[in-house]
């Protein structure tokens, strides 16, 4: 599939493609199995070796590719094991992060993510733009509680997998609107909402009770979409 050419600086040039070819890989344009050619990709996405080099060995610390000598890179299969293991590692990180998070948010931020988490209940849950506006959300938040967590070897460590996470959680909402089935989104926002009005309370427990609801709730739906044909 061809791609422009990407204009940006290193750093993001690496995590473009990592995006990109994670997306290629769960909906299915990239099959278990498949070789990756450092050439083949340096012509697709117009950049040098390196950046593509490096989006490979990311690829392999997210278990995504298989690392060969002497053959390069290989999609490797995502088991329906594998994406429970990455949501358990996900609920324990994130709980973590938000036990630790509550109580040094600034309450004008939370104020504003529930406001803008009941208007978004209050809306109609279909169409590309509502899923652009709960995806901002959702990365809003998350990113918010590992950046107050007050452990940077933490936060990093969300940072190092969070791609790795939102792809799961784009495929699940372009498997859900394909078949125009919302229920997922506005059943998310809820659930942000609960872990908003915790932080706001103050209360840790309730708080890190909310966010592993939230990722076990989450899990269903990143399973189905993962094992509807399109990452096999």
């Amino acid at each position: 599939m061809p791609s422009a050419s990407l204009k940006c600086d290193h750093g993001l040039r690496r995590q473009t493609l990592v995006e990109s070819i994670l997306a290629d890989v769960f909906q299915g344009r990239l099959r278990a199995g498949t070789h990756l050619v450092t050439r083949e990709l340096s012509e697709r996405f117009g950049v040098s070796h390196t950046p593509i080099r490096e989006a490979l060995i990311t690829l392999a610390g997210m278990g995504m590719v298989d690392l060969l000598p002497n053959r390069g890179a290989v999609v490797r299969r995502v088991s329906a094991r594998e994406i429970r293991e990455v949501c358990q590692v996900r609920r324990a990180l994130e709980c973590e992060a938000t036990r630790a998070a509550c109580g040094q948010i600034d309450l004008a931020e939370l104020n504003d993510l529930a406001d803008e988490l009941r208007r978004l209940m209050t809306r109609a849950p279909t169409g590309a733009k509502f899923i652009a506006r709960a995806r901002a959300i959702d990365s809003r938040l998350h990113d918010l509680i590992a950046d107050s967590s007050g452990n940077g070897f933490l936060a990093k460590e969300i940072g190092r997998l969070k791609t790795l996470f939102r792809a799961f959680r784009d495929v699940a909402w372009e498997h859900d609107q394909a078949r125009n089935d919302f229920h997922r989104l506005a059943e998310e926002s809820g659930e942000h909402l609960a872990i908003v009005q915790a932080l706001l309370d103050n209360d840790a427990r309730a708080a890190s009770k909310a966010m592993a609801r939230h990722i076990r709730s989450g899990y269903k739906y990143w399973s189905r979409a993962m094992n509807n044909g399109k990452a096999q």
